[in-house]
């Protein structure tokens, strides 16, 4: 049975206590937040340990993993103390997204997890699904041929004006994860960004992206759009066909190009995700079944790396910007972790 801790009971943090406290595999220990009612809530709910102090925790508790979902400036802030913690204390650990909106804490904790050799991985929900997986299986199994574009959008309606570049830091990990995830790694970025009415934060912006594979893409993201109409859509096209993802996970359809014949995958209320919190639970229901099944740190599904990757991505889309829409070089993970 792995043992967890959850850091950050509110919001986000109730539902990785949720989802944990039902996976068969894994044992909800503790809970820990400086406020303690929802702390002494998680308590009731789920029989685990209240506590107020992580390093207490720690050193009270059989711990074999930690999930953070603290949020602090642009979501990430507060993500770096904890985790590092963790790190130390040879724990392996879940971070919610962003990684950390700052990009040399999130380079440090990268570092630190391969030095201590302790998995590190980032709540990055939106490619454990199954329209992902299919889309996935077929790249890999070629039916794409050579992938050419990418098309991705990714809106929701946040009124927050808490930092100039929180919808950036805080939205985007999921959509340019969801875009590495099928493509690979992105080299080259130039960005464009506006402000809706009586906003003062960069609260739309259109991307333009540069693959190491040599295909091209778009993103175009915003924090002004209603969140009750469909929030997410992928396209992922190659020179033998293409495919669509409606909504991150309700509708699937790939486009063959030598056959009229299309594949149609749609969300089933009786046998797919049910809500979106569902994403969650495949998330970290996948993370626990890598603990059990001993995969190595590095080879982690949407690992701290791949988290880091996609901040890079994130903060050269902000020096575009800056610098007016100038095409700007990506760093490599692999190079600035060293």
């Amino acid at each position: 049975m792995i043992k967890v801790a959850v850091i950050g009971v509110n919001n986000i943090g109730k539902i990785h206590c949720r989802y944990y406290s039902q996976n068969p595999d894994a044992e909800l220990v503790a809970a820990c937040d400086l406020v303690e009612d929802r702390v002494q809530a998680m308590e009731e709910l789920y029989g685990c340990k209240a506590y107020t102090d992580m390093k207490a925790m720690i050193a009270d508790e059989e711990i074999d993993v930690i999930s953070i979902a603290t949020s602090g400036e642009e979501n990430g802030g507060d993500h770096f103390e904890p985790a590092m913690m963790a790190i130390e204390a040879g724990k392996d650990v879940l971070v919610e997204k962003p990684i950390s909106n700052n990009i040399e804490e999130a380079r440090d904790m990268v570092r630190f997890a391969a030095e201590k050799k302790v998995r590190l991985v980032s709540n990055l929900n939106h490619r454990f699904v199954p329209p992902a997986y299919k889309g996935k299986e077929l790249i890999e199994n070629g039916k794409l041929g050579t992938l050419l574009f990418f098309n991705m959008k990714l809106t929701i309606q946040n009124p927050s004006e808490t930092s100039e570049w929180f919808h950036l830091r805080a939205l985007h990990p999921h959509s340019i994860d969801v875009l590495r995830y099928f493509g690979g790694d992105i080299k080259r970025v130039q960005s464009f960004m506006t402000k809706a009415p009586g906003r003062q934060i960069w609260s739309t912006a259109s991307i333009n992206l540069e693959f190491e594979s040599g295909a091209v893409g778009h993103l175009t993201g915003s924090y002004d759009m209603a969140g009750r109409h469909p929030i997410e859509y992928c396209e992922v096209a190659g020179n033998k066909g293409r495919f669509v993802i409606d909504n991150v996970y309700e509708n699937f359809t790939f486009y063959p190009h030598d056959r009229d014949e299309l594949l149609v995958l749609r969300n089933s209320i009786m046998t797919g995700v049910g809500s979106f919190q569902e994403t969650f639970k495949n998330r970290l229901d996948y993370f626990i079944k890598q603990i059990k099944e001993d995969i190595a740190p590095e080879k982690m599904e949407a690992s701290g790396a791949d988290a880091l990757a996609g901040q890079e991505i994130i903060e050269a889309a902000i020096r575009s910007q800056l610098k007016g829409g100038l095409a700007i070089e990506v760093p490599p993970v692999k190079t600035v972790v060293q």
